[in-house]
């Protein structure tokens, strides 16, 4: 079934199954991107979980009017949760997890064997730190890009910035993360 069908099923229906699938579909990139921002997970079970409260409060009132673009919109209602986050509390995200393990590791799909797993995050360490170095706008769109999967057009319109300055800073974020491994000799 597509979004707009699991959506129209929960709506009119009641499906909390179509809503499950719906979540289920979508959750590892809502999450991830959570995460790339707070870097904290339990925080980002947090702002996950008002994520799809939100969701479920704006479907059942039928006031999603974005069909066929549900990941998008996901996305920027976990964005504008990230930003309120901060402004609440008026400071920068730590550079932390929970349990000091490599953000990366959640993004592992397949199994590997424990050479390969440790040189893979080695440098999966070393671009989060050289991430973290960034700008925060030109992290922000990196992460969304990269990470999130997104267009830019889907990136610009979280980010209430044009396309244009969408490209200028993964252009500039992309530059400068070349410039830190060059003057690092980081080899990935």
């Amino acid at each position: 079934m597509s979004d707009t069908e699991l959506i129209l099923s929960f709506q009119e229906e009641g499906n909390i199954g179509a809503f499950e699938i719906l979540v289920n579909r979508y959750k590892e990139k809502v999450f991830t991107s959570i995460l790339f921002f707070v870097k904290d997970s339990y925080l980002a079970e947090d702002l996950f979980q008002d994520v799809f409260i939100k969701i479920i409060d704006t479907l059942r009132n039928k006031r999603y009017s974005e069909e066929g673009k549900f990941l998008p919109w996901a996305l920027r209602i976990a964005h504008n949760l990230c930003v309120d986050y901060f402004r609440k509390i008026k400071r920068t995200p730590a550079i932390k997890t929970s349990d000091d393990k490599d953000i990366f590791e959640v993004l592992q799909l397949t199994e590997e064997g424990p050479d390969s797993k440790l040189v893979r995050g080695q440098s999966h360490e070393r671009v989060r730190r050289m991430l973290d170095l960034l700008p925060e706008e030109q992290r922000e769109i990196i992460i969304l890009r990269h990470y999130a999967n997104m267009s830019f057009k889907e990136i610009a319109q979280i980010t209430n910035c044009s396309i244009n300055t969408a490209l200028g800073r993964m252009r500039y974020g992309l530059i400068n993360l070349r410039k830190m491994m060059l003057e690092k000799q980081i080899a990935l």
